[in-house]
């Protein structure tokens, strides 16, 4: 794992420290010195980059690798420990390098026969505010040698409330008009034949004779005259008989007769 070798890295850097410093000549003592003011506020992807640094192997792609040196001859000594402020965009972040927590990936490492690089991981974007370093001779000051910036995780952005719409309106059906009743019609009456009036025959009445009595009272001997009431009998009856069969006729013409409307 990554960690642990940093952890063991971090381990063999402290050992060698304390062996150079036990080795060191008695007239050289510790000291404070600051970072390069020139070298505060910068970003890792601002910084000269050199990631082709084969100490920035196995670093996350998500964090920035930062190379701190100590300038100067034997005299400045080597690094014992460094304090490296960060501004992480919500606040500031004080790492100690070598790290006994192993929060940052950090470890320190010799050259020449002393310790004079540092190393240090941090989450990508940070800003380097300040810096100082305790170290086992004199120098002036310290420097941020090169960078290998990494890829910020970007921050999900925060939704933004939509505004619920509005329901859509059930259209309603438009009413029926009411049909206005309409006034049957009358039916054309059929027209009826009107029935002929029985025509009424008069039959004329027969004189009634009088009988011609002459003066004297007595029968004169002449026979009664019969002929003109018989001829009139028959007249009447044969009159009778042609009116009838006249109605007859005509009655069955007319049940014959079909109207039509």
């Amino acid at each position: 794992m990554p960690q642990r070798r940093y952890v063991a890295r971090a381990a063999v850097s402290g050992a060698a420290a304390t062996a150079l410093v036990a080795l060191a000549a008695p007239a050289w003592a510790s000291s404070t010195v600051s970072l390069h003011s020139a070298h505060r506020g910068s970003t890792a992807a601002g910084f000269q980059q050199e990631c082709g640094d084969k100490r920035f192997a196995g670093r996350p792609a998500d964090h920035d690798g930062w190379h701190f040196v100590l300038p100067g001859g034997p005299s400045a000594g080597g690094f014992e420990s460094l304090t490296l402020t960060f501004d992480n965009g919500s606040g500031t972040v004080s790492i100690t390098v070598p790290d006994a927590t192993d929060a940052y990936p950090d470890a320190l490492y010799p050259a020449g026969g002393r310790l004079i690089h540092a190393y240090l991981f941090t989450p990508g974007g940070w800003t380097l505010v300040d810096g100082r370093a305790t170290i086992s001779g004199q120098a002036e000051r310290f420097n941020l040698s090169h960078t290998c910036a990494g890829q910020p995780t970007p921050a999900s952005p925060t939704p933004t409330p939509t505004a619920p719409e509005s329901p859509t309106p059930t259209p309603t059906a438009p009413e029926s008009p009411t049909p206005t009743p309409t006034t049957p019609e009358s039916p054309t009456p059929t027209p009826t034949t009107p029935e002929s009036p029985t025509p009424t025959s008069s039959v004329p009445e027969s004189p009634v004779p009088s009988d011609d009595t002459g003066g004297g009272g007595g029968d004169d001997g002449k026979l009664p005259v019969t002929g003109a009431a018989v001829t009139t009998m028959a007249l009447v009856g044969v009159g009778l008989v042609g009116g009838g069969v006249a109605l007859v006729a005509l009655r069955r013409r007319r049940d014959g007769v079909t109207f039509t409307s």
